[in-house]
């Protein structure tokens, strides 16, 4: 190989940079370069990422990687300057074979985000292959008979090169008896032959000896060489021949063994063995054209015996002869075209050069996932492929450059709708018939945390007994997470307020992890009713999402509390009294009231008065109202009554078990004088009380009767309340309302007991009035107003006792 010097070299490169420039000008994003065949390792080709745009810095980060199907090792690119050069040997004719052009299609690989470059790399041919004969010598027999003008064919030497440098001149040496003819055109029509100048004599010359020289346009050019050798023969002076130089057949491929391909006719003028021809084909035909085809010497006729592939070889040119059998045979020759039609027997081809998997359910439409490629060997139409994507999917297949695709994002995702795609890539040739191609791909979705905790309520409502052990377990509060991993890992905690001067967190506590909400302390329904508040469930996501839920935690009553007399005074008795009581009165004369409270609610804080039997057995003349408590007469003193008695009154209540109070009442019987005179005595001191006692007693009455009056209005303005407004949290109301029946006595009694109420600050006192109707019938299944209360639920939900009437007076 011939290398210019070094002005002429300088002047093709920059001639060449600017043909590789208006190439990648004109490429439509497409970058072209070209290097000669047989290239140095270390040729330079291109700075290809300064051409596609890309930074030196960036090309080793993003995972910069060239991709070529099955010639990856031809060209490499250095990272450090981002040239492109020649790594190992590039044969042009290895790899294209006399293609009209040749080159190598790489892709351009870069991630983060993914891209792909198509870059064209033109193998120029250079003059790297001399013309080659099929054999180094050639015998040829002809008889001295033969006339003037006779053409002898010759076999045509052969340019693995293409071009200028496949383009064939032939020279004979020179000689007094041959030409050379040559041929025109690629068909040879007139083939390439030896023309007969002047007669041959064989006893003058029976052997000649040429040389017959090719050579090729190359610069600078090969030639090659094939040593004629003449013989001079005798007699038989007709040759056969074939009645075409050239015959065309079209056969399509994969045809089955044994079909008839053409048969050839030649005749031969002589007459006898002179006259008998036999068909074969001509020496120099190569060993694969005999693989494939077989001539049946007698007929004449070519028949397939071996493997028609197109994609193998596109055409045949088989060279035969037809020689007689005289003493010295002749032969005449001719040439068989075969085209081989193209059959669509294959399939295409689909490959996945690039992965970007999982993909984020938050990735905008356009992200691309994977890059396909699509091939098909066969030709025309059977080679046109058109790929499809299936099923309906929000992907969708793009079209980068020919047969190559990436499959990019259509439609936004969601991982919670659905976790991973099946999709089915079909590429689908246009032959007839057609011939398809499928390649399965699973697309995984990342999880982002898009989705906050929920509970199946917005509220829960919790009742707990009061005085529960403190680190008891009242309720579970569960949150659900559609996330997966972190983001739906939910952790629990309180959302920290105050209740009335104490923070929440005093009162209850969240288990982080399981969600057990958890009493801290014995709870006192006394103190607090009511304890409103909100637990929080946040997921481990980034950024963390979070909701809330409320707990209404009800403290329920339980019997802690005994009866408590109220202070002396009034009348009322606490612990122990003295009562006056003339010998005169009658039956029914109140002697003294007994009056208690209970700082419980409910049946714990229903009070009933009992009289304590008198020891001996004695019938005392004195009793006491079971609901009243006031202790009055049962029938007229008279002497055989004690002077002097002692009366216990125990108050209970109907808690289980129930709790007791005593009050002792001393009673002494005196004359009515001494009575009145201890009455006026006492007239000072007690009358204040007595009278501001009656005073109540009135004002208490009138309010009865006005309350009663509204009492319609009330229960009704209470019932829409109850409908139509929820409670909220930091609203302050009446606690629960308490179930009590009445008996058959009837009275009043009120109790005054201070209570926190569920707000962010203090209640005011309350008191509470409760009125037994005694001509209302008492509960079913109660004995002497002891029994149980009966409930009964009606279609609003709420909760009524027949005997009972509670008006609830709030004084602020």
């Amino acid at each position: 190989m011939v290398f210019p010097s070094p002005g002429d070299l300088g002047a093709r490169l920059l001639l060449l940079f600017y043909i590789n420039l208006a190439a990648w000008e004109a490429g439509s994003g497409q970058v072209h370069y070209s290097v000669p065949e047989e290239a140095k390792h270390g040729t330079f080709v291109g700075r290809i990422a300064q051409d596609l745009g890309l930074e030196l810095a960036e090309l080793v980060p993003r995972l910069f990687r060239v991709a070529s199907k099955g010639r990856a090792d031809l060209l490499e690119v250095n990272l450090q300057n981002g040239i492109l050069f020649v790594n190992s040997r590039i044969d042009r004719e290895e790899l294209c074979g006399r293609s009209a052009v040749c080159s190598i299609h790489l892709e351009v690989i870069v991630d983060k985000p993914l891209q792909v470059f198509h870059v064209e790399v033109e193998v120029k041919d250079i003059n790297d292959n001399p013309p080659v004969f099929p054999a180094t010598q050639k015998n040829l027999f002809i008889p001295e008979s033969r006339l003037l003008d006779s053409r002898f064919p010759l076999e045509g030497a052969s340019d693995a090169d293409i071009g200028t440098n496949a383009q064939l001149t032939y020279r004979l040496s020179p000689n007094e008896y041959f030409s050379l003819t040559v041929p025109i055109n690629e068909e040879q029509v007139k083939p390439l032959g030896l023309v007969l100048q002047k007669s041959l004599d064989r006893e003058e010359a029976p052997e000649l000896y040429l040389v017959l020289t090719a050579t090729d346009g190359g610069k600078p050019e090969q030639t090659g060489t094939v040593q004629l050798l003449i013989t001079v023969l005798d007699a038989n002076d007709n040759a056969p021949t074939f009645d075409r130089t050239l015959y065309k057949v079209k056969l399509p491929e994969n045809v089955s063994k044994g079909t008839l391909v053409i048969k050839l006719n030649a005749s031969d003028l002589d007459e006898g063995l002179n006259g008998d021809i036999i068909y074969s084909f001509s020496s120099d035909v190569s060993p694969d054209i005999k693989s494939k085809f077989h001539i049946d010497p007698i007929t004449g006729e070519i028949t397939v015996i071996g493997h028609i592939d197109f994609e193998e070889s596109k055409a045949y040119k088989v060279r035969v002869q037809v020689t007689d059998q005289g003493a010295l045979p002749l032969s005449g020759h001719s040439t068989v075209l075969v085209d081989v039609v193209d059959a669509n027997d294959n399939a295409p081809e689909l490959t996945i050069t690039s992965l970007s998997l999982p993909i984020s359910e938050d990735a905008q439409p356009g992200t691309v996932i994977t890059l396909i490629s699509v091939s098909d060997r066969d030709s025309g139409a059977n080679g046109q492929v058109t790929s499809t994507l299936t099923p309906k999917v929000p992907f969708k297949l793009v079209s980068t450059f020919k047969n190559h695709y990436s499959l990019v994002l259509e439609s936004p995702l969601d991982r919670e709708s659905l976790s991973a795609y099946d999709l089915v890539v079909t590429a689908q040739d246009r032959g007839s018939p057609s011939l398809s191609a499928t390649v399965s791909l699973s697309v995984e979705v990342a999880d982002v945390n898009d989705n906050a905790p929920a509970f199946e309520q917005p509220e829960y409502t919790v009742f707990v007994k009061e005085n529960n052990p403190p680190g008891c377990h009242i309720f579970t509060v569960s949150a659900h997470d559609a996330d997966t991993q972190e983001n739906a890992l939910v952790s629990y905690s309180l959302v920290e307020r105050r209740v009335g001067e104490r923070a929440l967190s005093s009162y209850v506590s969240v288990h982080a992890e399981s969600g057990k909400v958890y009493a801290l302390q014995p709870l006192d329904h006394e103190e607090l009713e009511l304890l409103q508040f909100q637990v929080s469930a946040r997921d481990s996501g980034f950024p963390p999402l979070g909701s809330n839920v409320t707990l209404q935690v009800f403290v329920l009553d339980e019997n802690d509390n005994a009866p408590a007399l109220l202070p002396p005074g009034s009348g009322s008795v606490s612990g122990s009294v003295s009562e006056l009581v003339p010998w005169s009165v009658g039956a029914g004369h109140v002697v003294a009231k007994v009056r208690a409270v209970d700082a419980d609610s409910g049946y714990n804080a229903w009070l009933s008065y009992e009289l304590q039997p008198a020891s001996g057995g004695e019938r005392s003349p004195f009793r006491v109202g079971l609901y009243t408590g006031e202790v009055s007469t049962t029938r007229a003193l008279d002497e055989a009554d004690a002077p002097r008695q002692r009366l216990l009154v125990v108050v209970k209540d109907h808690g289980e078990p129930p709790l007791a109070a005593t009050a002792t009442v001393l009673v002494s019987l005196v004359e009515s004088g001494q009575a009145l005179k201890t009455s006026s005595q006492t007239s000072a001191g007690a009358r204040g009380p007595e009278a501001a006692l009656l005073d109540v007693n009135v004002y208490l009455i009138i309010a009865i009767c006005a309350v009663s009056s509204l009492l319609v209005l009330t229960l009704l303005l209470y019932t829409a309340l109850r409908c139509s407004v929820p409670p909220t949290e930091g609203a302050c109301g009446p606690g629960k309302p308490t179930l009590v029946c009445s008996s058959a006595v009837g009275t009043w009694s009120y109790s005054q007991k201070r209570r926190q109420k569920v707000c962010s600050g203090e209640g005011f006192p309350k008191t509470d009035l409760m009125a037994f109707s005694p001509s209302l019938p008492p509960c079913p299944g109660a004995a002497a107003g002891m029994g149980e209360p009966h409930t009964s639920e009606d279609s609003s939900g709420k909760v009524g006792c027949s005997s009972i009437l509670f008006i609830h007076l709030f004084i602020y």
